[in-house]
């Protein structure tokens, strides 16, 4: 398990060194950049309905086209932002949001992919004390063969073995670091790996690795739990030799939560 959490790091690490290299050379193409950003407000129209800013159509994304991150919000953030994420966030919104960097959040979810299906799929669990978290952590588990908890996450259920709900993962998946306190809490204590899914406002501490996304919209938090369930499942196939016969037969919309009032 020390072993996992190491690997992690190190994946961790490595992503954070290209990020802060890519952070580096938009710094130095941004030096008096002042002209040059009034001038693409005013040809892009900021402040329209996508907010997606100046790197609109130009990303590169592998898992899904980035327009696709946009029309679904998953680049939304909050109008806070920590320490933790201003890394991942790209630029604000004139009303206040951050945006995140859809590069970064495709890359991530691919890299998060591939580790989770390093393991069994019953042992990894993933929780959601958010209400649009409920149904796509949900739909996860049951096209990967994962455990989920969502709604209430009882106090004990990694830490007491005398708990009528207690559970041993080896892995765990927190919608929100804030939301799922308990979980990530016990999740440290127990010492396995950690990922979340963190949004503009989360502090990333205890977190093993980071997927940033909106993790508090209904359609982001379906496309990305869609896109992770996908993607385990191919890695899986892919590591069988059978990539070429992979068909995911959930759509995104299979995911999405009920709108509530």
């Amino acid at each position: 398990m020390n072993e996992d959490k190491e690997m992690m790091a190190e994946e961790e690490g490595e992503e954070r060194e290209k990020e802060d290299e890519g952070g580096e050379e938009r710094e130095k193409e941004d030096e008096g950049g002042e002209e040059r950003e009034r001038a693409e407000k005013k040809e892009r129209g900021v402040g329209g309905e996508r907010g997606v800013g100046a790197r609109a159509g130009t990303e590169k994304t592998v898992l899904l086209p980035s327009e696709t991150y946009f029309l679904n919000g998953v680049h939304i953030g909050t109008q806070q932002k920590t320490g933790d994420m201003k890394r991942f966030i790209y630029q604000t919104r004139p009303d206040g949001l951050y945006l995140l960097d859809v590069e970064k959040i495709d890359a991530r979810l691919l890299i998060a992919a591939r580790f989770l299906a390093n393991y069994e799929p019953s042992s990894v669990l993933v929780v959601s004390a958010r209400e649009y978290g409920h149904h796509p952590v949900s739909r996860f588990a049951e096209a990967t063969g994962a455990a989920s908890i969502v709604e209430r996450f009882i106090p004990g259920t990694l830490t007491n073995p005398g708990s009528e709900y207690f559970r041993e993962p080896a892995i765990l998946v927190v919608t929100d670091p804030m939301t799922d306190a308990q979980a990530l809490l016990e999740g440290v204590s127990t010492g396995i790996p950690i990922l979340a899914l963190c949004d503009t406002n989360n502090s990333t501490a205890n977190v093993d690795f980071v997927i940033p996304t909106n993790n508090h919209g209904r359609k982001a938090l379906a496309t990305v739990y869609w896109l992770l369930a996908r993607e385990v499942l191919r890695e899986r196939h892919r590591r069988e030799g059978e990539e070429e016969e992979f068909v995911f037969g959930y759509s995104v919309e299979d995911f999405e939560a009920e709108i509530y009032e």
